[in-house]
């Protein structure tokens, strides 16, 4: 999943990158209000972290109520040091869907990114579930017909965006733009390389149950269990 931070403290903004990074998210980070509208309006975030005092033509809370009007639903995360009752009221009306007062645990962000990043049906508490492959969000463990499953942070990346979008084709340009940076030089045959390696975890060592993970030709792939 894709996380873009916006945070001017220079410092805060790459200690959040390379924390998100360890968790197994893919994470841009920019330092200004106008540069973080041009990167938030992009679809491919999953989840913005955003701070709420912000150099540049507007600030964390007029930026949240931009995004919203221009319907951008991407779920928000304010981040700030100002906590009294009437600013989280403020950033919350503004649009953001959680607020995180300054200093913060990294485990809470974690926590509420995460929590951010569930939708029903497909999630129950912190687990996805495709057929009998579980994802657990929060515990980073894969299974599959209760044999647990060991993947790498970027396997695990995929694994949990494409559980995300069960049934549905997903391109190979869309797994570069929500599981990698935008820095990241990644070519298609890449994801080709990743793919098996997941086919290789989740669907050849259970011969007896059906294939999940499945290659619709010309297009992408598909995480289904039909």
């Amino acid at each position: 999943m894709r996380i873009l931070v916006v945070e001017d403290e220079v410092k805060i903004a790459q200690a959040v990158k390379r924390g998100l990074e360890l968790k197994g998210f893919a994470v841009d980070a920019v330092h200004d209000s106008d540069t973080g509208f041009s990167h938030a309006v992009d679809p491919d975030y999953d989840a913005i972290v955003l701070d709420r005092m912000l150099p540049g033509s507007m600030d964390g809370v007029q930026l949240c109520q931009k995004l919203r009007n221009e319907k951008t639903s991407t779920p928000i995360l304010m981040l700030t040091a100002r906590g009294t009752i009437g600013d989280r009221v403020e950033g919350l009306n503004s649009g953001a869907d959680d607020y995180l007062i300054k200093p913060f645990s990294f485990d809470e962000l974690t926590a509420r990114v995460r929590a951010l990043l569930r939708r029903p049906p497909v999630q129950v508490g912190t687990a996805l579930k495709v057929a009998d492959l579980t994802l657990d969000t929060s515990r980073y463990e894969v299974s599959r017909s209760n044999k647990p499953i060991k993947l790498s942070h970027k396997e695990f990346n995929l694994l949990e965006y494409l559980m995300h979008h069960p049934n549905q084709v997903i391109t190979k340009d869309m797994i570069i733009n929500h599981v990698w940076d935008q820095d990241a030089d990644i070519l298609p045959n890449t994801i080709e390389v990743y793919i098996g390696y997941l086919r290789n975890k989740i669907d050849r060592p259970f011969p007896k149950s059906k294939p999940l993970l499945h290659t619709i030709r010309g297009f992408g792939y598909k995480l289904s269990a039909d």
